[in-house]
């Protein structure tokens, strides 16, 4: 099997990236290649660490792609002079995952506030700058664990303004998307959709708002004569236990907190994050920065090890 390895950016260098990184390679280095992508000087004291792009040079320790940042990092301490460093990073490994040389790209987490100030970052977040490189205009955040994979319709916005962010050809082109890379990247011939309803019990028959009843159903009926495997809208409050759960293979919600909730309550350290629709395939551990515990040896890798591990899966399937 071709064994191209995973292309780890760092993050913000004041976070908990680095420390991650360097845990997940220790656990997993042996059997998931990865290489690094930033500055060495960022990565914890001690750190063993080899530069990949001297060829014919080789090293047990981590193997890095080193990107010059323009100054030291202090742990919690996120800096502006590094912002621009963390985009080259970012734009380095999907560069080497576009052009073949690495499977899948994996991100550490970044501070969306910081890249704004300091590097003149122009997009929401992570996903909109990846789609962005990526050449798409609809990407799709789905978290997954082995229990649970969830997809919010409507992601960072007011519960407010979400029946209004509701329409036909956002819940078709979503599912579209779910349904390609499923059979794409996790082996389903035949994924199975779950939707959740927007109003308590779906509406109810109508008793408790009318989307469920006049826009989501319909739509949901029209996919499933165009030969897609999905049912819905169904109750969220009991979509989501064991025995649910068997019933479909991937849940999609109306918003944020009903997609993540029930996945971080059933695996809070092991959940990825995982953008569909791309054209590479780009996976993240499900957290933030951390500054407040970042360079005390307290962060848990546990998310960024499965996500390491379904990015190289996802990655070899192509």
């Amino acid at each position: 099997m071709n064994q191209r390895p995973v292309a780890v950016t760092c993050g913000d260098p004041a976070g908990i990236g680095p420390e991650i990184a360097v845990k997940a390679f220790q656990e997993v280095g042996n059997t998931i290649p990865m290489v690094w992508f930033g500055d060495p000087r960022h990565l914890p004291e001690g750190t063993i660490w080899h530069d990949v792009t001297h060829a014919g040079k080789t090293s047990s320790g981590l193997p890095v792609h080193p990107i010059s940042f323009a100054a030291s990092s202090t742990s919690g301490k996120p800096t502006l002079e590094n912002a621009a460093g963390v985009v080259r990073a970012i734009d380095a490994a999907v560069a080497s995952v576009q052009a073949g040389t690495h499977c899948a790209v994996c991100t550490a987490p970044i501070h969306k506030q910081v890249l704004q100030d300091g590097a003149d970052f122009q997009y929401p977040g992570h996903t909109e700058y990846l789609a962005h490189l990526g050449g798409v205009t609809r990407p799709v955040m789905m978290l997954a664990c082995p229990e649970l994979r969830t997809v919010p319709l409507t992601i960072h916005i007011p519960i407010r303004d979400v029946p209004d962010a509701i329409t036909g050809d956002l819940i078709s082109e979503t599912v579209a998307i779910i349904h390609a890379d499923m059979v794409k990247y996790f082996g389903l011939s035949t994924p199975r959709i779950c939707v959740a309803g927007l109003n308590p019990h779906a509406s109810e028959g109508g008793k408790i708002g009318r989307e469920d009843i006049d826009l989501i159903g319909p739509v949901i009926a029209q996919l499933r004569q165009q030969g897609f495997t999905i049912s819905g809208p169904v109750s969220a409050d009991t979509m989501f236990h064991p025995k649910a759960r068997e019933t479909y293979d991937v849940a999609l919600c109306m918003y944020h907190d009903q997609a993540l909730i029930p996945l971080k309550t059933l695996d809070f350290s092991g959940g990825v994050n995982v953008t569909l629709g791309l054209p590479f395939v780009r996976t993240s551990p499900d957290h933030g920065t951390a500054f407040e515990i970042a360079g005390q040896n307290k962060a848990d890798p546990t998310s960024m090890i499965q996500a390491l591990k379904m990015a190289f899966d996802m990655g070899h399937k192509v």
